[in-house]
C-alpha cells in the first residue's frame, strides 16, 4: 500500500504537470479534455535505439514490389526469406493483396494509381541482404549485429538501395525489423517512405540475453496466443523466451516416459503436447529467439503428484517433492532426457525458489531419511538443487536457478551455474564477485504482474547497478522481464506485457549512455508511444503508456500517440 499510496500522490502530479502544457481539444460527446499528438522531428522513432548510426533529410518511396536480393554463404537461407516474407506484409499493409508473379514480394507488386497518374519510378525497388555465414544454429551469445545502409545508389541518382550486411542470419533479421520500422505508410501519397534518408546503422546488442518469461501453469496460453507474443518479442529485439510451463497449480506439458505427469494439467484440453513444444521451439527460432525450458524443483511442484503420488512426501505434505526417494529424481532425469530432444538451447532453468521444507521434517520417512544422512532441511534442499543440477550438466545442459540457490549455498553451487536475480537489488553484485554469471530481473521493475510500476522505472533499471569491474560487468549475461501468470491469460497477456517490456528492452539492447538522457520524458517517452501505436498497428494489445496502472485500457478519446 506504501508504494501505491506513494506513486499516487507522487508520480501522478509529476505525469500532469508534463501533459497540461500540450495543446488540448474537446471530445464533443463527452466534454472530456484531450491531448493532441506532437511529434518532435528531432527523435529518431526507432525501437530500441541503434547502437550507432546517423540519418539525413531526404525522402525514399519504397516500391510495394520490394524484391529481395542475397549474397553470401547464408544469405539464401529459408530464414531470410521467410523473414522477408513476413515483413513485406507488415511494411505493405495497405497495398493490394493480389497475386504479381516473379520475385519474392510479388504478391504485393502493383502500380498504384494517383490523381489518374501513374508513380512508375520508386526510389527503393529492392532490398540487398548479405550473410556472411550458413550456420544457423541458435545458442547464448550468437552475432546479432548488422549494418544496414539507405543510400542513393549514386549521388547523381534519384534511385536508393537498401542493403543489410551481417555475420549471421540473426543479425539479418534484426536488420529486417528496423528496416520495417524506417518505413511509413504516407496516406497522402499512398506510397511506402523511407524519411530521413540516408541512413546509415551499426548495430549491436548490450547484452547476449535479452529475456521474457512466461507462466503457462498459472494459466494456460494456447499455442497460437504463444506465437503471437514469439512474434511480438521479436519487434523489439527480444532474443529468449523463458518458459515457465509448469508449477504447483499445473503440469500441462506431455512427457512420453512419464505419461501421468499431465495428469496435473486443469484439463484434458488445457495441455501441450511434444509436438506444440517441438513447433514453439521452431517457430521462435525463424524470429531468432531461443527457448529456455523451466522446470522448478524442488519447490513449487504440487501438481507432478496427481500422476505420480509418489512424489509427495505425504498426501498433507504435496511439495516440495519427496527429497527421501530416487524415483523423485529418476522422474525428474527422464523430464530432463525428454525436454533434451526438444529444446536445443544450452541453458536450462531449475527453479529453485520458495522452498518450505517445513513438511520434509514432519513426515515420518522422510523425517528418518534426514537422521539416517545427518541432514537438516536446509542440507536437504542443498542436496536436492545439486542433484538435480548433476542431472542438467549431465544432459549438456547450463543450469540456471533461481537466486535463493545462490543466497543459501554459493560456495556449493556449480561453477557453471548462472544466477537468476529476482529478489531486489545487490544480487548480482554478489555473484559475479563470486566468479557467476547473472541474469537481472529485479522483482520491483521487471515483474510485469506487478501492475503500478510505470514505465519509466522500468527503463531506468539497470543491470549492471553495483558493478564497477569491467570483467565482473562481463558476467552479467542480460536480464529478464517476467510476465507471471496468476493474473494474465490469454485475455489480457499482450496489454500487461506491452508496452513496459519494451522499456525493458531498449535497456537490454542499447548503449547506456545513448538512452539514458537527462530527461526521458521528452526524449524517450515519445518514442516508447510511437513503438506502443506501432506494436497496436501489428495487431498487438499493447496497452498506453501513460495509465499509472498497467494493463488498463483507455479513459478517453485520444489519439494512441498520446495515452
Amino acid at each position: 500500500m506504501l508504494r501505491i499510496f506513494f506513486y499516487f500522490f507522487c508520480f501522478i502530479p509529476c505525469v500532469l504537470f508534463v501533459v497540461l502544457p500540450q495543446p488540448l481539444v474537446v471530445d464533443g460527446l463527452r466534454g472530456i479534455k484531450t491531448k493532441q499528438p506532437h511529434f518532435d522531428e528531432s527523435l529518431t522513432y526507432l525501437w530500441p535505439l541503434p547502437a550507432e548510426f546517423t540519418s539525413g533529410d531526404e525522402v525514399f518511396s519504397v516500391d510495394p514490389s520490394l524484391k529481395l536480393a542475397v549474397a553470401g554463404t547464408g544469405g539464401a537461407s529459408s530464414i531470410v526469406r521467410e523473414a522477408f516474407e513476413r515483413y513485406s506484409k507488415i511494411i505493405f499493409d495497405h497495398s493490394s493483396s493480389g497475386s504479381v508473379g516473379g520475385s519474392v514480394g510479388g504478391r504485393f507488386g502493383f502500380k498504384r494509381m494517383l490523381k489518374e497518374s501513374i508513380i512508375s519510378e520508386y526510389d527503393v525497388s529492392q532490398l540487398k541482404i548479405t550473410v556472411h555465414s550458413d550456420n544457423e544454429e541458435l545458442q547464448f551469445g550468437v552475432d546479432e549485429s548488422y549494418t544496414l545502409l539507405v543510400s542513393k545508389v549514386k549521388e547523381d541518382s534519384i534511385a536508393g538501395e537498401v542493403t543489410i550486411e551481417a555475420n549471421t542470419v540473426y543479425g539479418a533479421l534484426r536488420g529486417i525489423e528496423t528496416f520495417s520500422q524506417l518505413c511509413a505508410f504516407d496516406y497522402t501519397t499512398k506510397t511506402v517512405q523511407i524519411h530521413k534518408a540516408p541512413w546509415v546503422i551499426h548495430d549491436q546488442p548490450r547484452f547476449a540475453y535479452r529475456g521474457l518469461m512466461l507462466d503457462t501453469s498459472r494459466h494456460y496460453l494456447p499455442t497460437t496466443v504463444i506465437k503471437q507474443i514469439i512474434d511480438s518479442m521479436s519487434y523489439a529485439k527480444f532474443n529468449v523466451l523463458h518458459w515457465h510451463i509448469i508449477d504447483e497449480e499445473s503440469f500441462p506439458l506431455e512427457v512420453p516416459s512419464y505419461p501421468n505427469l499431465w495428469n496435473g494439467s486443469y484439463t484434458k484440453w488445457e495441455r501441450y503436447t511434444v509436438e506444440d513444444a517441438y513447433e514453439i521451439v521452431n517457430f521462435a527460432k525463424t524470429r531468432g529467439i531461443n527457448v529456455m525450458a523451466e522446470v522448478d524443483v524442488p519447490g513449487h511442484a504440487e501438481s507432478w503428484g496427481a500422476g505420480y503420488p509418489d512424489l509427495w512426501p505425504s498426501p498433507t505434505c504435496r511439495e516440495p517433492l519427496d527429497v527421501s526417494k530416487n524415483f523423485t529424481f529418476d522422474v525428474i532425469s527422464g523430464i530432463l532426457t525428454e525436454l533434451r530432444k526438444i529444446f536445443p538451447f544450452e541453458l536450462f532453468h531449475l527453479g529453485g525458489d520458495e522452498v518450505n521444507t517445513d513438511c520434509w521434517s514432519q513426515t515420518p520417512h522422510v523425517k528418518q531419511w534426514l537422521q539416517n544422512n545427518n541432514f537438516t532441511t536446509n542440507d536437504a534442499y542443498r542436496y536436492f538443487v545439486l542433484k538435480a543440477q548433476e542431472i542438467a550438466l549431465s544432459k549438456n545442459w547450463t543450469p540456471v536457478n533461481w537466486e535463493e540457490t545462490f543466497n543459501a549455498f554459493p560456495s556449493k553451487l556449480s561453477p557453471q551455474t548462472i544466477v537468476h536475480n529476482w529478489l531486489g537489488a545487490g544480487v548480482c553484485p554478489k555473484a559475479v564477485a563470486k566468479g557467476f554469471r547473472c541474469i537481472y530481473s529485479n522483482q520491483g521493475f521487471w515483474y510485469l504482474d506487478h501492475l503500478d510500476v510505470p514505465w519509466d522505472e522500468v527503463y531506468t533499471a539497470e543491470p549492471l547497478e553495483g558493478i564497477s569491474d569491467a570483467s565482473q560487468q562481463k558476467l552479467v549475461i542480460g536480464g529478464e522481464v517476467c510476465m507471471w501468470g496468476e493474473t494474465a491469460d490469454t485475455s489480457d497477456i499482450q496489454q500487461t506485457i506491452w508496452p513496459r517490456a519494451a522499456a525493458a528492452a531498449e535497456r537490454l539492447w542499447s548503449p547506456q549512455e545513448s538512452t539514458l538522457k537527462a530527461n526521458i520524458t521528452s526524449t524517450t517517452l515519445p518514442r516508447l508511444l510511437n513503438f506502443r501505436c506501432l506494436l497496436n498497428r501489428r495487431g498487438v494489445a499493447a496497452a498506453p503508456v501513460r495509465h499509472f496502472y498497467a494493463r488498463q485500457a483507455p479513459d478517453r478519446a485520444g489519439s494512441c500517440y498520446v495515452q
